[in-house]
């Protein structure tokens, strides 16, 4: 889906029309927000890599909603409108990447701060790495968990690289991402009874 420049420029990409397709990237470029008039990037640059990967992640935070129950709650809040609030500032992320004037708030990070540490509470500490698995919600947030961390990861390279600067609420929302997808994981197979496991560590030398 290719989001058509607005005329009046980049303040008012949120007011763009939405086209399946143009045909004009088909050359392997498009446009930024910020794009200067005539001017396409490549496909090729870490921008669109960094936009594609945030796209994977909000698709796979999507795919955690669908399988959360209703009554799945934690500090009186609904898990399912916690990740469609995710999903949220992952747009503003990208937006952000994409060159509009936009950025996660500060106090966006403070909360999921204060989040993170209120579900962790309902658990005992950890001690070690454990196994992914349990539910199949708990494993779908896991795979959200370790994209958010590759996402986060191709942020870090964008803005260490200096084609795009993303701000430092954005860059730190996106690391507290993942602590937060983890907790949610635990959060899970803990309402599920699922007991936690650490890995063996197998290897030549105990076996």
């Amino acid at each position: 889906m290719i989001m058509a420049p607005h005329p009046a420029g980049p303040s008012f990409w949120y007011s763009c029309r939405m086209v399946l397709f143009t045909g004009k990237g088909d050359g392997g470029t498009t446009k930024l927000f910020d794009s200067e008039p005539g001017k396409r990037a490549s496909k090729a640059s870490p921008i669109f890599e960094c936009l594609g990967m945030l796209d994977e992640l909000n698709t796979l935070v999507g795919w955690c909603k669908t399988e959360c129950p209703e009554d799945l709650a934690t500090q009186e809040r609904k898990v399912k409108m916690i990740l469609h609030d995710v999903q949220d500032h992952l747009f503003t992320l990208q937006a952000e990447v994409a060159g509009a004037p936009k950025s996660v708030p500060l106090s966006s990070v403070e909360m999921l701060g204060v989040l993170i540490n209120r579900i962790e509470g309902e658990m005992p500490p950890i001690k070690t790495f454990l196994v992914p698995g349990g539910t199949e919600l708990s494993a779908r947030l896991d795979i959200a968990r370790a994209v958010a961390r590759r996402a986060e990861r191709r942020i870090v390279t964008l803005h260490e690289s200096g084609e795009r600067i993303v701000s430092e609420s954005s860059r730190a929302y996106a690391n507290r991402l993942s602590s937060l997808l983890y907790a949610l994981t635990r959060l899970v197979n803990h309402r599920a009874g699922v007991e936690e496991k650490s890995p063996n560590y197998q290897d030549a030398q105990n076996q």
